[in-house]
Protein backbone atom coordinates (compact mmCIF):
# COMPACT_ATOMS: atom_id res chain seq x y z
CA UNK A 1 0.00 0.00 0.00
CA UNK A 2 2.93 2.31 0.55
CA UNK A 3 3.44 2.56 -3.20
CA UNK A 4 0.04 4.34 -3.52
CA UNK A 5 0.99 7.31 -1.36
CA UNK A 6 3.42 8.86 -3.83
CA UNK A 7 0.80 8.33 -6.54
CA UNK A 8 -1.85 10.25 -4.57
CA UNK A 9 0.65 13.03 -3.86
CA UNK A 10 1.66 13.16 -7.49
CA UNK A 11 -1.99 13.32 -8.55
CA UNK A 12 -2.65 16.14 -6.10
CA UNK A 13 0.32 18.10 -7.42
CA UNK A 14 -0.78 17.51 -10.98
CA UNK A 15 -4.31 18.66 -10.15
CA UNK A 16 -3.02 21.85 -8.50
CA UNK A 17 -0.68 22.53 -11.41
CA UNK A 18 -3.48 22.02 -13.92
CA UNK A 19 -5.82 24.23 -11.88
CA UNK A 20 -3.28 27.03 -11.71
CA UNK A 21 -2.67 26.70 -15.42
CA UNK A 22 -6.39 26.89 -16.12
CA UNK A 23 -6.66 30.01 -13.93
CA UNK A 24 -3.76 31.59 -15.77
CA UNK A 25 -5.39 30.82 -19.11
CA UNK A 26 -8.62 32.29 -17.81
CA UNK A 27 -7.19 35.72 -16.96
CA UNK A 28 -9.09 38.54 -18.67
CA UNK A 29 -7.79 39.37 -22.10
CA UNK A 30 -7.83 43.04 -21.07
CA UNK A 31 -5.09 42.38 -18.51
CA UNK A 32 -2.94 40.73 -21.14
CA UNK A 33 -3.57 43.65 -23.50
CA UNK A 34 -2.58 46.14 -20.82
CA UNK A 35 0.78 44.47 -20.32
CA UNK A 36 1.62 44.85 -24.02
CA UNK A 37 0.13 48.34 -24.45
CA UNK A 38 0.82 50.07 -26.72
CA UNK A 39 1.55 47.58 -29.50
CA UNK A 40 0.67 49.89 -32.41
CA UNK A 41 0.68 53.63 -33.21
CA UNK A 42 -1.59 55.96 -31.24
CA UNK A 43 -3.76 58.59 -32.94
CA UNK A 44 -3.73 62.09 -31.46
CA UNK A 45 -6.66 64.29 -32.47
CA UNK A 46 -5.70 67.95 -32.75
CA UNK A 47 -8.88 70.08 -33.02
CA UNK A 48 -7.09 72.92 -34.83
CA UNK A 49 -5.69 73.41 -38.36
CA UNK A 50 -2.22 72.13 -39.24
CA UNK A 51 0.50 74.73 -38.84
CA UNK A 52 -1.26 76.79 -36.17
CA UNK A 53 0.23 77.56 -32.78
CA UNK A 54 -1.69 74.80 -30.98
CA UNK A 55 -0.83 72.27 -33.70
CA UNK A 56 2.89 73.05 -33.52
CA UNK A 57 3.08 72.63 -29.74
CA UNK A 58 0.94 69.48 -29.76
CA UNK A 59 3.19 67.88 -32.39
CA UNK A 60 6.21 68.54 -30.20
CA UNK A 61 4.35 67.07 -27.21
CA UNK A 62 3.38 63.96 -29.20
CA UNK A 63 6.94 63.47 -30.42
CA UNK A 64 8.19 63.53 -26.83
CA UNK A 65 5.38 61.22 -25.63
CA UNK A 66 6.15 58.71 -28.40
CA UNK A 67 9.65 58.27 -26.98
CA UNK A 68 8.13 57.33 -23.63
CA UNK A 69 5.51 54.98 -25.08
CA UNK A 70 7.73 53.21 -27.59
CA UNK A 71 5.18 53.80 -30.36
CA UNK A 72 4.56 56.68 -32.72
CA UNK A 73 1.84 59.17 -31.80
CA UNK A 74 0.29 60.32 -35.08
CA UNK A 75 -1.37 63.75 -35.14
CA UNK A 76 -4.69 63.91 -36.98
CA UNK A 77 -6.13 67.40 -37.48
CA UNK A 78 -9.93 67.62 -37.06
CA UNK A 79 -10.47 71.37 -37.14
CA UNK A 80 -13.75 73.25 -37.07
CA UNK A 81 -16.47 74.66 -34.82
CA UNK A 82 -13.95 76.43 -32.57
CA UNK A 83 -12.24 73.15 -31.70
CA UNK A 84 -15.46 71.28 -30.95
CA UNK A 85 -15.37 68.93 -33.96
CA UNK A 86 -12.16 67.43 -32.64
CA UNK A 87 -13.45 67.32 -29.07
CA UNK A 88 -16.57 65.44 -30.19
CA UNK A 89 -14.51 62.99 -32.26
CA UNK A 90 -12.30 62.32 -29.23
CA UNK A 91 -15.24 61.72 -26.89
CA UNK A 92 -16.85 59.37 -29.46
CA UNK A 93 -13.74 57.22 -30.03
CA UNK A 94 -13.20 53.74 -28.62
CA UNK A 95 -11.67 53.97 -25.11
CA UNK A 96 -8.83 51.56 -25.81
CA UNK A 97 -5.90 53.96 -25.38
CA UNK A 98 -5.23 54.24 -29.11
CA UNK A 99 -7.09 57.54 -29.55
CA UNK A 100 -6.10 60.54 -27.47
CA UNK A 101 -6.20 64.24 -28.22
CA UNK A 102 -6.09 67.85 -27.20
CA UNK A 103 -9.06 69.10 -25.18
CA UNK A 104 -9.82 72.80 -25.64
CA UNK A 105 -10.90 74.22 -22.28
CA UNK A 106 -13.69 76.03 -24.14
CA UNK A 107 -15.53 72.68 -24.25
CA UNK A 108 -16.77 73.63 -20.77
CA UNK A 109 -18.52 76.63 -22.33
CA UNK A 110 -19.66 75.27 -25.69
CA UNK A 111 -21.16 72.13 -24.14
CA UNK A 112 -23.36 74.33 -21.95
CA UNK A 113 -24.26 76.55 -24.90
CA UNK A 114 -25.41 73.47 -26.81
CA UNK A 115 -23.00 73.83 -29.72
CA UNK A 116 -21.36 70.46 -29.02
CA UNK A 117 -23.23 67.34 -27.88
CA UNK A 118 -20.99 66.06 -25.11
CA UNK A 119 -20.60 66.40 -21.36
CA UNK A 120 -16.97 67.24 -20.50
CA UNK A 121 -17.49 66.04 -16.93
CA UNK A 122 -18.73 62.59 -17.99
CA UNK A 123 -17.54 61.81 -21.52
CA UNK A 124 -13.77 62.42 -21.30
CA UNK A 125 -10.78 61.10 -19.36
CA UNK A 126 -8.22 63.75 -18.42
CA UNK A 127 -4.55 62.81 -18.72
CA UNK A 128 -2.55 66.04 -18.43
CA UNK A 129 -2.91 69.80 -18.62
CA UNK A 130 0.10 71.00 -20.56
CA UNK A 131 0.36 74.66 -21.52
CA UNK A 132 -1.59 77.86 -21.92
CA UNK A 133 -1.83 80.57 -24.54
CA UNK A 134 -0.82 84.21 -24.63
CA UNK A 135 -3.72 86.48 -25.53
CA UNK A 136 -3.60 90.22 -26.04
CA UNK A 137 -5.31 93.35 -27.27
CA UNK A 138 -3.60 94.95 -30.25
CA UNK A 139 -4.25 98.03 -32.37
CA UNK A 140 -2.66 99.33 -35.54
CA UNK A 141 0.61 101.20 -35.03
CA UNK A 142 -1.06 104.24 -36.66
CA UNK A 143 -3.93 104.21 -34.13
CA UNK A 144 -4.15 107.20 -31.77
CA UNK A 145 -4.22 105.02 -28.62
CA UNK A 146 -0.78 104.51 -27.10
CA UNK A 147 -2.09 102.63 -24.06
CA UNK A 148 -5.10 100.64 -22.91
CA UNK A 149 -6.07 103.57 -20.68
CA UNK A 150 -6.39 105.76 -23.78
CA UNK A 151 -8.44 103.10 -25.60
CA UNK A 152 -10.80 102.84 -22.62
CA UNK A 153 -11.20 106.63 -22.53
CA UNK A 154 -12.06 106.68 -26.24
CA UNK A 155 -14.58 103.85 -25.78
CA UNK A 156 -16.27 105.72 -22.93
CA UNK A 157 -16.49 108.85 -25.09
CA UNK A 158 -18.10 106.90 -27.95
CA UNK A 159 -20.08 103.94 -26.50
CA UNK A 160 -20.50 101.08 -28.96
CA UNK A 161 -18.51 102.72 -31.76
CA UNK A 162 -15.02 101.25 -31.34
CA UNK A 163 -14.80 97.88 -33.08
CA UNK A 164 -12.77 94.82 -32.20
CA UNK A 165 -12.42 91.50 -33.97
CA UNK A 166 -12.24 88.01 -32.48
CA UNK A 167 -12.16 84.41 -33.73
CA UNK A 168 -15.92 84.02 -33.19
CA UNK A 169 -18.86 84.36 -30.83
CA UNK A 170 -18.34 82.69 -27.42
CA UNK A 171 -14.70 81.82 -28.12
CA UNK A 172 -11.99 82.58 -25.58
CA UNK A 173 -11.03 85.91 -27.14
CA UNK A 174 -14.62 87.13 -27.41
CA UNK A 175 -15.48 86.12 -23.86
CA UNK A 176 -12.23 87.57 -22.48
CA UNK A 177 -12.78 90.87 -24.27
CA UNK A 178 -16.36 91.13 -23.01
CA UNK A 179 -15.19 90.41 -19.46
CA UNK A 180 -12.66 93.23 -19.85
CA UNK A 181 -15.33 95.58 -21.24
CA UNK A 182 -17.56 94.85 -18.23
CA UNK A 183 -14.68 95.47 -15.82
CA UNK A 184 -13.72 98.69 -17.61
CA UNK A 185 -17.31 99.92 -17.87
CA UNK A 186 -17.22 100.33 -21.65
CA UNK A 187 -19.33 99.13 -24.56
CA UNK A 188 -17.43 97.85 -27.59
CA UNK A 189 -18.68 96.75 -31.00
CA UNK A 190 -17.74 93.08 -31.45
CA UNK A 191 -17.08 91.87 -35.02
CA UNK A 192 -16.90 88.05 -35.03
CA UNK A 193 -14.77 86.20 -37.61
CA UNK A 194 -14.38 82.54 -38.52
CA UNK A 195 -10.84 82.61 -37.16
CA UNK A 196 -8.10 84.87 -35.88
CA UNK A 197 -6.31 85.11 -39.26
CA UNK A 198 -9.01 87.04 -41.19
CA UNK A 199 -9.56 89.33 -38.20
CA UNK A 200 -5.84 90.07 -38.12
CA UNK A 201 -5.84 90.94 -41.81
CA UNK A 202 -8.73 93.36 -41.33
CA UNK A 203 -6.91 95.06 -38.47
CA UNK A 204 -3.82 95.45 -40.65
CA UNK A 205 -6.03 96.78 -43.43
CA UNK A 206 -7.69 99.35 -41.19
CA UNK A 207 -11.17 97.77 -41.07
CA UNK A 208 -11.01 97.23 -37.29
CA UNK A 209 -10.03 99.43 -34.36
CA UNK A 210 -8.64 96.56 -32.27
CA UNK A 211 -8.08 92.82 -32.23
CA UNK A 212 -8.36 90.29 -29.40
CA UNK A 213 -6.37 87.19 -30.28
CA UNK A 214 -3.57 84.83 -29.33
CA UNK A 215 -0.03 85.44 -30.58
CA UNK A 216 -0.93 85.59 -34.30
CA UNK A 217 -0.13 89.30 -33.87
CA UNK A 218 3.35 88.71 -32.43
CA UNK A 219 5.46 89.12 -35.61
CA UNK A 220 3.55 92.28 -36.56
CA UNK A 221 4.08 93.78 -33.12
CA UNK A 222 7.79 92.99 -33.36
CA UNK A 223 7.89 94.53 -36.85
CA UNK A 224 6.24 97.72 -35.61
CA UNK A 225 3.04 97.31 -37.65
CA UNK A 226 0.82 96.67 -34.62
CA UNK A 227 0.85 97.94 -31.03
CA UNK A 228 0.26 95.57 -28.10
CA UNK A 229 -1.75 97.34 -25.38
CA UNK A 230 -2.09 94.49 -22.84
CA UNK A 231 -1.80 90.75 -22.39
CA UNK A 232 -4.27 88.58 -20.47
CA UNK A 233 -2.16 86.20 -18.39
CA UNK A 234 -1.28 86.20 -14.70
CA UNK A 235 2.08 87.84 -15.43
CA UNK A 236 3.86 89.64 -18.23
CA UNK A 237 5.13 87.51 -21.09
CA UNK A 238 8.69 86.59 -21.90
CA UNK A 239 8.58 87.99 -25.45
CA UNK A 240 6.68 91.19 -24.61
CA UNK A 241 7.77 92.19 -21.10
CA UNK A 242 6.93 95.85 -21.73
CA UNK A 243 3.22 95.06 -22.20
CA UNK A 244 1.21 95.17 -18.94
CA UNK A 245 -1.40 92.56 -18.02
CA UNK A 246 -5.08 93.39 -17.66
CA UNK A 247 -4.80 92.39 -14.02
CA UNK A 248 -2.02 94.84 -13.18
CA UNK A 249 -3.94 97.59 -14.97
CA UNK A 250 -6.76 97.08 -12.48
CA UNK A 251 -9.06 94.73 -14.41
CA UNK A 252 -9.56 91.40 -12.66
CA UNK A 253 -9.51 89.39 -15.89
CA UNK A 254 -7.12 86.51 -16.57
CA UNK A 255 -7.47 84.38 -19.72
CA UNK A 256 -4.87 81.77 -20.60
CA UNK A 257 -7.06 78.97 -22.06
CA UNK A 258 -4.88 76.02 -21.01
CA UNK A 259 -4.47 73.14 -23.44
CA UNK A 260 -4.77 69.61 -22.16
CA UNK A 261 -4.59 66.00 -23.27
CA UNK A 262 -7.41 63.55 -22.79
CA UNK A 263 -9.08 60.40 -24.05
CA UNK A 264 -12.57 58.94 -24.27
CA UNK A 265 -14.13 57.98 -20.95
CA UNK A 266 -13.67 54.34 -19.94
CA UNK A 267 -9.92 53.70 -20.25
CA UNK A 268 -8.54 50.66 -18.46
CA UNK A 269 -6.78 51.97 -15.30
CA UNK A 270 -3.39 50.53 -16.29
CA UNK A 271 -3.58 52.14 -19.75
CA UNK A 272 -4.66 55.47 -18.28
CA UNK A 273 -1.73 55.36 -15.86
CA UNK A 274 0.69 54.63 -18.71
CA UNK A 275 -0.61 57.56 -20.75
CA UNK A 276 -0.54 59.94 -17.80
CA UNK A 277 3.09 59.11 -17.13
CA UNK A 278 4.07 59.42 -20.79
CA UNK A 279 2.49 62.85 -21.15
CA UNK A 280 3.85 63.97 -17.79
CA UNK A 281 7.36 63.32 -19.04
CA UNK A 282 6.55 64.79 -22.46
CA UNK A 283 5.27 68.01 -20.87
CA UNK A 284 8.56 68.29 -18.96
CA UNK A 285 10.71 67.69 -22.07
CA UNK A 286 13.06 70.21 -23.63
CA UNK A 287 11.39 69.51 -26.98
CA UNK A 288 7.99 70.67 -25.74
CA UNK A 289 9.38 73.63 -23.77
CA UNK A 290 11.21 74.86 -26.88
CA UNK A 291 8.03 74.71 -28.98
CA UNK A 292 6.10 76.62 -26.32
CA UNK A 293 8.82 79.26 -26.03
CA UNK A 294 8.56 79.97 -29.75
CA UNK A 295 4.97 81.19 -29.32
CA UNK A 296 5.37 82.56 -25.79
CA UNK A 297 3.03 79.89 -24.38
CA UNK A 298 3.36 79.33 -20.62
CA UNK A 299 3.87 75.79 -19.31
CA UNK A 300 0.92 74.90 -17.05
CA UNK A 301 1.26 71.18 -16.26
CA UNK A 302 -1.25 69.34 -14.09
CA UNK A 303 -1.56 65.56 -13.70
CA UNK A 304 -4.80 63.88 -14.78
CA UNK A 305 -6.80 63.96 -11.52
CA UNK A 306 -5.83 67.58 -10.80
CA UNK A 307 -6.61 68.50 -14.39
CA UNK A 308 -10.08 66.91 -14.08
CA UNK A 309 -10.76 68.96 -10.94
CA UNK A 310 -9.60 72.10 -12.77
CA UNK A 311 -12.02 71.38 -15.64
CA UNK A 312 -14.87 70.99 -13.12
CA UNK A 313 -14.03 74.37 -11.58
CA UNK A 314 -13.91 76.04 -14.99
CA UNK A 315 -17.25 74.44 -15.89
CA UNK A 316 -18.88 76.04 -12.83
CA UNK A 317 -17.33 79.44 -13.64
CA UNK A 318 -18.50 79.19 -17.24
CA UNK A 319 -22.08 78.58 -16.05
CA UNK A 320 -22.01 81.96 -14.31
CA UNK A 321 -20.18 83.65 -17.19
CA UNK A 322 -22.71 82.46 -19.77
CA UNK A 323 -25.47 84.05 -17.74
CA UNK A 324 -23.61 87.28 -16.99
CA UNK A 325 -22.55 87.90 -20.59
CA UNK A 326 -25.83 86.57 -22.04
CA UNK A 327 -23.83 84.34 -24.37
CA UNK A 328 -26.80 82.20 -25.42
CA UNK A 329 -28.54 85.29 -26.75
CA UNK A 330 -25.38 86.47 -28.51
CA UNK A 331 -24.85 83.06 -30.08
CA UNK A 332 -28.44 83.02 -31.34
CA UNK A 333 -27.82 86.34 -33.08
CA UNK A 334 -24.67 84.90 -34.73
Amino acid sequence: MSHLKPSHADNRRQFIAKSLGTLALGLPLASQAQSSYPDRPITFICPWPAGGTADVTMRALCSAAAKQLGQSVVVENKAGAAGMLGAKALASAKPDGYTVGQIPISVTRFSQLGTVALDPLKDLSYLARTSGQTFGIVVHSDAPWKSLKELVAAAKAKPGELTYGSAGVAGATHVGMEEFALAAGVQLNHIPYKGGAPALQDLLGGQLNALADSTSWAPYVKAGKLRLLATWGEKRTQDFPEAPTLKELGYNVVVDAPNGVGAPKGLEPAIEKRLREAFRQAAASVEFATACDRIDAPLMYLDGPDYARYVSEVYRRETQLIERLKLKELLAKG
